[in-house]
């Protein structure tokens, strides 16, 4: 049985008391619904919306405006320059493009460093995943440890109960002494009590996988009675070297720190790009519009368009200069029509513009400095990431060996436990042992059974742990 399965989970608003929770199930629900990777996956939205501007700042602006005003007073016409002291309407309208042509590569840097800081999400994502997915899976089997000893206790009580009856009649029939019912009854009380303990310990971490699954009504979650087997993929019996090998190749703790190298070095190529010069062009188109009349001035008769005017006098012979000039009149001419004034005012701008860095207070030497100091420190932690998965892996190998050991001598042990159980049972019924020395044996018989529990959901979470760390995805675990 893997983590994967096809049903799709319910509201946590359908939970019931009749709702009983597979472990696919809860990984699914949590994959959905934690907090923690709802914000792993906006953070992965967040970086989508950094390369979709990183990719805009590659392309040419285009921006449109216009303006709307009316001038009471003395103010000047935006169409004829003229001072007027009057009220007029007029408006403006303008379409601008820019373009970066060159700015030392820092946005193609900057659209590569979106690309990176995406990947370095996504692995991130992953990571909290496999976390959650596995902290499911760990509280999921705490709960069926515990509901498999207090199964136990439940169970070893209906026999001690038995053996209540039969130590009774025994003592009544003078057979036994009074005092091995009283032996019982004492074994009886403390096994009472770890039953109230055992079912205490099945609500507490019930509580706990709920609270991790983010749902409140805690008395009604309940998971499913499975009895999980041992399932090895026997990624346990491959070399050591062989496993941290491929968790250096597909664990996302590496990935991380392997895409934040590279994110240091963008920053520092970013920050190189500001030695160069920049080259930007430009064009623009406006044009204006009024409504109010302004003065002009026309010929004021048509018959006698022009006069005689002396304009100097030749020096010595005192002969005037004359010219003629035409005869003018100023006129008030109304605003011409609103279409005709846009082709009439409209103009356009376009250039180059050049931007040499010279000096800048040493920002952009101390930039690139920070940048280099980051890609060591990233170096560094790419470093200490691979010590501390080899680490974990070597920690997750050797867990595995000991709880496999652990799991086979709990097994040995439990049979041998068994037969003694069995032995003093038979010895005790025929009144050749006595209460006490069947309690001890009861016990440890008891102790036996819970020790092989924990074992065995320690073996089988152990075994998983170093799967994951082998590369197999969490919803393909098999349990």
């Amino acid at each position: 049985m893997c983590f994967a399965f096809a049903k799709a989970i319910q509201a946590q608003s359908t939970t019931s008391t009749d709702k009983k929770w597979t472990l696919q199930e809860c990984v699914q629900y949590a994959l959905d619904n934690n907090i923690s990777i709802k914000q792993s996956e906006l953070d992965l939205k967040a970086a989508d919306a950094d390369k979709l501007s990183a990719l805009g700042n590659l392309l040419p602006s285009l921006n449109a405006g216009a303006g709307v005003s009316e001038n009471t007073g003395l103010s000047f016409n935006p169409v004829t320059n003229n001072a007027q002291t009057t009220t007029f309407l007029s408006a403006t309208g303008r379409v601008n493009v820019g373009y970066n042509v060159f700015d030392g590569f820092r946005n193609f840097r900057q659209l590569q460093r979106a690309k990176i800081s995406k990947i370095a999400s996504e692995y991130r994502l992953d990571k909290m995943k496999d976390d959650i997915a596995l902290a499911v899976a760990n509280n999921y089997l705490q709960i069926l440890t515990n509901k498999a000893n207090l199964k136990t206790f439940k169970a070893q009580n209906e026999i001690t109960k038995d053996q209540i009856k039969q130590t009774q009649e025994l003592v009544d029939a003078g057979q036994l002494p009074r005092g091995d019912l009283l032996e019982i009854k004492a074994q009886d009380a403390t096994e009472q009590q770890q039953i109230i303990n055992a079912q205490n310990a099945v609500i507490i971490s019930r509580v706990s996988l709920a609270q991790l699954l983010l749902i409140e009504d805690y008395e009604n979650f309940d998971i499913a009675d499975e009895d999980f087997e041992v399932i090895d993929e026997e990624v346990s019996e491959k070399p050591v070297t062989e496993i941290i090998s491929s968790a250096e190749e597909n664990r996302s703790e590496v990935r991380i720190a392997e895409q934040n190298l590279e994110l240091a070095k963008k920053d520092l190529q970013i920050a190189k790009g500001a030695y160069l010069p920049t080259v930007s062009a430009f064009f623009s188109y406006d044009t204006r519009y009024t409504n109010n009349a302004s003065f002009d001035q026309r010929i004021a008769d048509p018959n006698n368009p022009t006069e005689t005017q002396i304009i100097g006098t030749v020096e010595g012979t005192g002969q005037n200069v004359v010219t003629e000039v035409p005869v003018l009149e100023t006129v008030l001419v109304g605003a011409e029509p609103f279409i005709d004034q846009l082709y009439q005012n409209d103009g356009i701008a376009y250039g180059f513009q050049l931007n040499v860095p010279i000096f800048n207070g040493f920002s952009v030497r101390s930039n690139v400095e920070r940048s280099q100091i980051n890609i060591e420190r990233s170096k560094y932690q790419l470093e200490q990431a691979k010590l501390d998965l080899e680490s974990s892996v070597y920690q997750a190998y050797v867990d595995v060996q000991g709880s496999r050991q652990a799991f086979d001598a709990a097994k040995t042990a439990l049979e041998s436990q068994e037969l003694a159980y069995e032995y003093a049972k038979e010895r005790y019924d025929v009144g050749l042992t006595n209460a006490f020395d069947f309690g001890q044996s009861k016990l440890r018989y008891d102790n036996a059974i819970i020790t092989l529990n924990q074992a065995k959901y320690d073996y089988i979470f152990r075994l998983k742990v170093l799967e994951l760390f082998f590369g197999i995805e969490p919803l393909e675990l098999k349990l």
